[in-house]
Order: structure tokens, then sequence, then C-alpha cells
């Protein structure tokens, strides 16, 4: 068979790696799972967290618009990002709550991509991507006569295109554009030991003056679509120092890519995941999470696994 009327198909299709989230062409890096228990609460009340947030992510299957497999000899993805996270919650009460800042810094460490063709259709790159910051509110916790009961979080984040991009590759650490991304965050003390944590995430995005090469010649700027995307979260209290529980999240493009300023109808991205998790407190200051999640139901992107090492210090 011959590949190479499908290879500007395939490009159009699977895109960019970014240190949040795996293969998705058209959107930017964003928070799939990274985060999960107690989300709404920060563990230690005011003051300089600083988070590290490791990462595997392989997948097997590339999908398109149907969910159905792309015609590539070989599917095989496999990346280790990071994020370092600075979070600064102030003691001072405003509008009701505390104010803080949030500064991430992505990355691609490495990846082992095979597309069964040489990599012609899936060149990638590692290096740093795209920074994330912006100011939030914290609320709670409010207590009742058995103790917590509800704490939550807005948040509005912005990333800038400062990471490394070339619109030759089909995977880049940054999307060399930028995107608004607000959510709100709420955990619930069902019971004293019992907890349910839901992050729900608008996406909006910019212009990219610099689109990818597989676009075409023709095709001078495009812009992702909106997105909706949530985490959820529930875990039970085994002892002081351990919780168990189940993570899951949801990602779903609302609106279509532009391209050159129009529609392009087919394109809009979803996916969807669940699996076990765990954590560790060592103390009121210091805290880690274990994330297993497993994918379903891809459109226009990668279907895979992912898992999730995240380290808390509290200063």
């Amino acid at each position: 068979m011959k590949w190479k009327p499908y290879c500007r198909f395939i490009c159009a299709m699977i895109g960019m790696i970014s240190a949040a989230h795996a293969l998705g062409y058209d959107e930017p890096q964003v928070n799939l799972g990274l985060t999960s228990f107690l989300d709404g609460a920060p563990p230690a009340g005011p003051g300089l967290y600083i988070e590290e947030y490791l990462q595997y992510y392989a997948a097997d299957r590339l999908n398109d618009n149907n969910g159905n497999k792309l015609p590539l000899p070989r599917q095989k993805v496999d990346m280790i990002s990071s994020v370092t996270q600075f979070l600064y919650l102030s003691p001072t009460r405003f509008l009701g709550g505390n104010p803080g800042f949030d500064l991430l810094l992505p990355a691609i460490l490495g990846h082992d991509i095979d597309d069964g063709l040489n990599n012609a259709v899936l060149k990638g790159q590692s290096g740093v991507g795209d920074v994330i910051f912006g100011p939030l509110l914290q609320f709670g916790p409010y207590v009742g006569p058995n103790g917590p009961i509800f704490s939550h979080r807005f948040e509005l984040d912005i990333s800038a295109p400062t990471g490394a991009y070339n619109h030759n590759n089909a995977m880049s650490p940054g999307s060399h554009f930028w995107s608004i991304n607000p959510y709100w965050a709420g955990t619930f003390w069902l019971t004293p030991k019992l907890t349910a944590s839901v992050r729900f995430h608008y996406l909006w995005n910019s212009r990219n003056s610099d689109p990818n090469a597989s676009f075409g010649p023709d095709v001078t700027s495009t812009q992702a679509g909106q997105a909706l995307h949530a985490n959820f979260a529930i875990e039970y209290t085994i002892t002081p120092t351990l919780r168990l529980g189940v993570n899951a999240y949801w990602f779903n493009q609302i609106s279509d890519t532009k391209v050159n300023g129009s529609d392009a109808e087919g394109r809009r991205e979803r996916v969807w995941a669940i699996g076990p998790g765990m954590l560790c407190s060592f103390s009121k200051d210091d805290h880690l999470f274990l994330n297993a999640y497993f994918e379903q139901g891809a459109r226009n992107r990668s279907e895979g696994n992912r898992f999730v090492a995240r380290y808390v210090h509290h200063f």
C-alpha cells in the first residue's frame, strides 16, 4: 500500500505532544488527571507550595473522527513528561477567600515514537513547554459539627506560547498560541472519611499564525476550538496517612477548529478515562499522589494509559 496519500490526513489527526496531555493536534496542553483527591482543599492552608508532577503516557492507537484506528503500520507512543508548579496562597482575606497565584512549567523529558514509516509522520521533539500562570481565590474549608464539609477554589489560568515549537514537526512541546483556561475546583466531605472532588475547566485558544505544515502551504492561520474538560475523584481514608480511591477525567471539544478563519469540520477531540489512585501523607506539609488512567472513547486523538506521580511540599 502507498502511504504518502495518508500522511497529510494522519498529521492532521494526531499532532503535538504536550507535557500535560498526550497526543492531540489542535488542542494545547491541559490538566487531564494531574490533580485528583482533595483538589478543592490545599492540605496545609496559606503559604508557598512546590509541586512536582511526573507522568508516563503510553498509547498504541491513534483514532480518527469516528473512533477508528488510523491506517498507520505502527502506532506506538511512549512519553515521559514533568510539570513543576509553584503556588502561593496568601493568609490575607479578600472577597471572603484567600487570594493566591499559580505558576507551572511543563516539559517533555523523553519520548519513543514509532509510526512504522521511519517516523515520516510522527516526528517529535522533547523540551520545555508553554508556561502557565494565573491568579486564584481559595474558599474554606467550611466546617460542620463533625469536621470539614466543603472547600473550593476559582482560578484563571493563562498559557503563554513560550515552549519549543517547530511547525514542521507533527509533535512539539509548545503550542505557539495563547490559551485561557479558567476552572472551578471543589471538595465535598460526604463523611469524615469519604470525600469527592471535581474540577471543571473551560478552554479558549487564540490564533496560531505559524500553523503545522500538515495543513498545507495555503494555510496561514489556525485556531483550535473551544473545549470543556474536567477531573473527578472520590477517595476513602484507610489510615491517617493513607487514602485510596477512584479518579477520572473527561475532555470534549465543543466548537470547530478554524483554518484560515473558517470552520474545519471533523476535527473535534474527545476522550475520557478512569482508574485507581492513592494518596500518602507523610506530614501535613508533604503528600504523594499516585494515579492511573485508562482512556476510552477517543476521537481525533490518541487512546492509551496515563500514570501520574505528584509530590506536594508546603513551606
